[in-house]
């Protein structure tokens, strides 16, 4: 059984985004399934590899034009890009669900939003939403789309995906704004 991201990928987005630099969280639901994707960073695969429609859906709702697909710079400048289950098993999506990840990335979401500072959670589909509870008091800047799959883009994620809304709120609250290029 081949399982993805490779091992010294899993906790990628905690290697690149340490806890003092979190500025956003971005949570998916599990790393892409296919070989070459899964780089342990929710919705981003590395540059080269053919983007996935959902990053495609989100790339096309920049309020810049990427140059590239990989979400790698984001997590450096301090966006989380948490997954809710860590690992997958190769052409299974949800292969690892219920199987130990959620309450260790529940706790990750709890300790980020016990953060003093504002912080923008970007919750998007269903089981992203459903973790909204895990974020407490209103000093952080919440903002709920549907998936950005193509099943859902049109309906509950055109629009919506929150990337200016979310630089707003910050500046509003005398932070500075998320670069979002890639």
């Amino acid at each position: 059984m081949t399982v993805y991201p490779a091992s010294e990928l899993v906790f990628n987005a905690f290697v690149l985004t340490p806890p003092d630099s979190i500025r956003a969280v971005v949570l998916g639901q599990d790393p892409y399934h296919q070989p070459g994707q899964a780089q342990g960073l929710a919705f981003s695969v590395p540059n080269g590899v053919v983007a996935p429609p959902s990053l495609r859906n989100i790339l096309r709702e920049l309020p810049v034009t990427p140059i590239g697909h990989s979400l790698e710079p984001w997590a450096r400048r301090g966006v989380l890009l948490l997954n809710a289950v860590l690992t997958v098993e190769q052409g299974r999506a949800g292969s690892h669900r219920r199987k130990g990840w959620e309450p260790f990335t529940d706790a990750v979401i709890q300790a980020v939003a016990a953060s003093p500072r504002p912080i923008v959670f970007l919750l998007w589909g269903r089981d992203a939403r459903a973790k909204r509870h895990l974020i407490e008091g209103g000093r952080h800047i919440v903002i709920e789309a549907g998936h950005p799959s193509p099943f859902s883009y049109s309906r509950y994620f055109r629009g919506h995906a929150g990337f200016v809304a979310a630089n707003d709120d910050l500046v509003s609250q005398g932070q500075p704004p998320i670069d979002w290029s890639l």
